[in-house]
């Protein structure tokens, strides 16, 4: 595939596609599929490098949800055995449909290379002037560490938030004490199938998400086999009710399942249960660490420290592009009001197309996990239906990127995130109720969950 520069921002540039993974390789495969040229850079060695980082642990969507129709297309022709039940690792999404897709994309996709700066040709933020016919500049560090510019006629962001956790201080910055702490702590999830260093220890967990839940769930287990373990779970809510998700409701059978089975070790005495616990300090005493409150509550000394949080979006190397964020989020402006947890009232989501994903920079999107900013709970077929309709954007077919053709699985989750400091018991209480937790007293004063 020729990628060489040309004179203005015409037919023969790719469209760049930022990241190689779900989303990524997807849009490659729709743009593939619609004959527009495309490059997808990867900074990692292989396919989904993020994915397998996380590749020990088990998808709650099963594989229907997990395969895009266009990137299956591609691969009919290779011989490729399609999954087709069951709910796999990240492992085994990559070994069984990620590798085998981005193999077929052959030399579309490029590996070991870092974007670090996304502009038009000649014009920085601030100038208007024939800004709209001038390609996109893609600034890229290859394997080597040599510097080089790409020219694009459009640009898919689909890098995904995994580079950028969030820290485990309440404010969002670090908590006092937290860099300095930064050997003993993890901000992903441990391979805890090798239970070295988690048996007979103690472990806390920040964080309310799937993530967090995940590990409190595989910690608690480990505590059921090993005697002398013991796992706090801190969660900064007034109330675990959407820690523990919409359970029987939720028609993701497999993601309602974490709640409940998350609930049942807490209710076991398998995992102590701390909520409106929001990071202030970080202290090391000798090999402990010790997680202090913004209250002046202490958690019991720790010998591992999991800050499951949450991610954000980098949008560091974006900063010559003209983007519409919404303020809270850093999200897309139009699909913020569907996915922010501060006000969101219900358990369904709206699918979005190119209409909700786009900027005042033209030819320019944000999609996968990204687009969702700060939000939580992305969901692979949420990026397939957005590339799908951003691809058929800019290969000119509007009507085909104005239709919808994805309605999400309901959360059964009622009241959003609530209330920062509430039960959530008066928020969405005509269609789902907080569940009843033992309360537990940590330090000085109680935590207790309604």
């Amino acid at each position: 595939m020729d990628i060489s520069r040309a004179d203005s921002a015409g037919s023969t540039l790719p469209v760049v596609v930022i990241g190689a993974g779900p989303q990524g390789l997807a849009a490659a495969a729709h743009l593939v599929e619609r004959g527009v040229p495309v490059l997808a850079l990867e900074a990692g060695d292989g396919p989904a490098s993020a994915v397998a980082e996380w590749g020990h642990v088990r998808l709650f969507s099963g594989w229907p949800e997990l395969i895009d129709a266009a990137a299956a297309r591609l691969l009919e022709p290779t011989g490729w055995e399609r999954p087709t039940a069951g709910y796999p690792t990240g492992a085994q999404w990559i070994a069984s449909y990620l590798a085998p897709l981005a193999d077929a994309l052959g030399d579309r996709v490029r590996y070991g290379t870092r974007v670090t700066g996304v502009s038009r040709r000649g014009r920085d933020r601030l100038v208007d002037a024939d800004r709209g016919a001038q390609p996109f500049t893609v600034h890229v560090t290859g394997p080597d560490g040599a510097e080089e510019r790409l020219d694009a006629r459009a640009v898919i962001d689909a890098s995904g938030t995994w580079s950028t956790p969030n820290p485990a201080g309440a404010d969002g910055l670090p908590a006092l004490g937290e860099r300095a702490a930064a050997d003993a702590l993890e901000y992903r999830i441990p391979d805890l199938r090798r239970r070295d260093g988690f048996a007979g220890s103690h472990t806390v967990v920040v964080g309310s998400g799937h993530s967090a839940v995940t590990a409190v769930i595989a910690l608690a287990r480990i505590a059921r086999r090993t005697p002398g373990t013991t796992v706090t779970w801190a969660v900064r809510r007034g109330s675990a009710g959407t820690a523990f998700g919409g359970g029987a409701a939720d028609e993701l059978p497999e993601r309602g399942q974490l709640g409940i089975t998350a609930k049942e070790m807490v209710d076991a005495g398998l995992v102590t249960l701390v909520t409106g616990f929001r990071v202030e300090r970080i202290a090391r005493s000798g090999d402990a660490t010790v997680l202090v409150a913004e209250d002046g509550r202490e958690l019991p000394p720790s010998d591992r420290v999991l800050v499951l949080t949450g991610f954000r979006p980098d949008l560091s190397f974006l900063s010559e592009l003209r983007l519409e964020l919404d303020a809270t989020l850093q999200a897309p402006v139009r699909l913020a009001t569907e996915v922010d947890p501060n006000v969101h009232s219900c358990g369904s989501v709206r699918a979005t197309g190119a209409a909700d994903l786009a900027h005042p920079e033209s030819d320019f999107y944000l999609v996968g996990a990204k687009s969702y900013g700060r939000a939580p709970t992305f969901l692979a077929m949420t990026g397939y239906e957005q590339v799908r309709s951003v691809v058929a954007e800019l290969a000119g077919d509007h009507e085909a990127a104005r239709r919808i053709d994805l309605q999400l699985p309901d959360t059964g989750v009622c009241g959003g995130a609530g209330l920062f400091d509430s039960t959530g018991a008066g928020i969405g209480a005509s269609c789902c109720a907080v569940p009843t937790v033992q309360s537990v007293e940590i330090g000085r004063a109680p935590a207790t969950v309604s």
